[in-house]
């Protein structure tokens, strides 16, 4: 067994190298890493290093989050699994005993520690990694591996679309068709929204949230957006918005949409302030940040085991891990060419 590890060298340069292969420790299992889909925030650690920057300027960085493997070994207290069980990682590890982790709001954790940022900055973009037994899951023999490592983002997804509470006859706008706004365009479709309109300005993402089921689709840069938005969803605007695209020029379209008593959900990472009318929105508008997900692992693997989550859909792109450095400079620099890459570290296991 050998095992290597990608690491941010500095911003725009991946370098891999060697890494110690550690026993899991009682309660944990020991994962041969074999599929990390890339999410946003990675692309953004590539070019600009962490959103959350380490106090050390020495820390090692790495990348990954979206993980699915094969058990290599387990701890001595593990006994639901074993080796070569097929298993999802959920990548953050909560203190579970702050209000929040008590009250069931796990994942607003202050001490939470999530892979690729802090505290520890250790991704999963390597051969082997050790991983808490509570927060890895069985993969059914029907989902491949990186339907396993698609089972992260498409948990903020439906996250997203629960906190809707009933979405049944409901019209909704998404505004970003990256993976995520895709990946809650499906989520918020399953759970009965009747309008899905989707907001960008690539035209194969437009595309491909056609053919996902979004209703009506329209450039975000067109200046009769909103006109066209409200043609759909109605002129008092949309039940719930979603931004997904983290702009804040999507922001302020989203102000302009939701309805009065709507809600206005921000799925994107916006950098910056984002300016609020609130004049014009104070008619009982919710505005509703979210993050991450809280116990949607298992009800999303179940999701996408039964064909109802088709997250494949959107995976469009494929990475080799030895070639990790022209893999994000690809990622970073052509986003309009892919909706959603993956990065095979080990292709012998699907």
């Amino acid at each position: 067994m050998h095992n290597t590890k990608a690491i941010l060298e500095k911003p725009g340069k991946m370098v891999i190298k060697d890494a110690e292969i550690e026993d899991p420790k009682d309660n944990e299992v020991q994962i041969k890493v074999c599929d990390v889909s890339i999410c946003g925030s990675d692309m953004h650690g590539f070019t600009d290093g962490p959103y959350l920057p380490p106090e050390d300027p020495n820390q090692e960085i790495g990348l990954g989050h979206e993980t699915a493997g094969i058990i290599s070994k387990v701890g001595k207290n593990v006994t639901n699994f074993k080796v070569g069980d097929r298993v999802a990682m959920e990548p953050g590890v909560p203190d579970g005993t702050c209000e929040f982790c008590r009250s069931g709001h796990y994942n607003v954790c202050p001490n939470v520690d999530f892979l690729a940022t802090a505290p520890n900055y250790k991704g999963s973009l390597t051969n082997y990694i050790n991983h808490p037994a509570e927060w890895t899951y069985h993969l059914p023999d029907n989902m491949s591996l990186v339907e396993g490592a698609m089972t992260e983002p498409a948990s903020v997804a439906i996250h997203a679309a629960e906190s809707a509470g009933n979405l049944i006859g409901k019209s909704v706008v998404i505004l970003g068709a990256g993976a995520e706004g895709l990946l809650t365009t499906m989520a918020v479709k399953m759970a009965g929204a009747s309008t899905v309109v989707v907001i960008d300005i690539v035209d194969n993402r437009l595309a491909k949230a056609k053919e996902l089921g979004a209703n009506s689709t329209f450039k975000g840069d067109d200046p009769d957006v909103v006109d066209k938005i409200k043609a759909v969803v109605g002129t008092n605007g949309a039940d719930f918005v979603y931004e997904c695209a983290g702009s804040n020029a999507t922001a302020q379209i989203g102000l302009k949409i939701v309805k009065h008593t709507g809600t206005f959900f921000i799925l994107g990472t916006i950098p910056g302030a984002t300016p609020v009318e609130f004049l014009k929105i104070n008619r009982e508008v919710t505005i509703h940040t979210l993050f991450r997900y809280v116990n949607d692992y298992p009800k999303t693997i179940k999701m996408i085991s039964s064909g109802k989550f088709n997250v494949m859909s959107i995976v469009d792109k494929y990475f080799m891990y030895k070639d990790i450095q022209e893999a994000f400079e690809f990622a970073t620099t052509h986003k309009s060419e892919f909706i959603k890459g993956v990065v095979i570290v080990d292709k012998s296991y699907k």
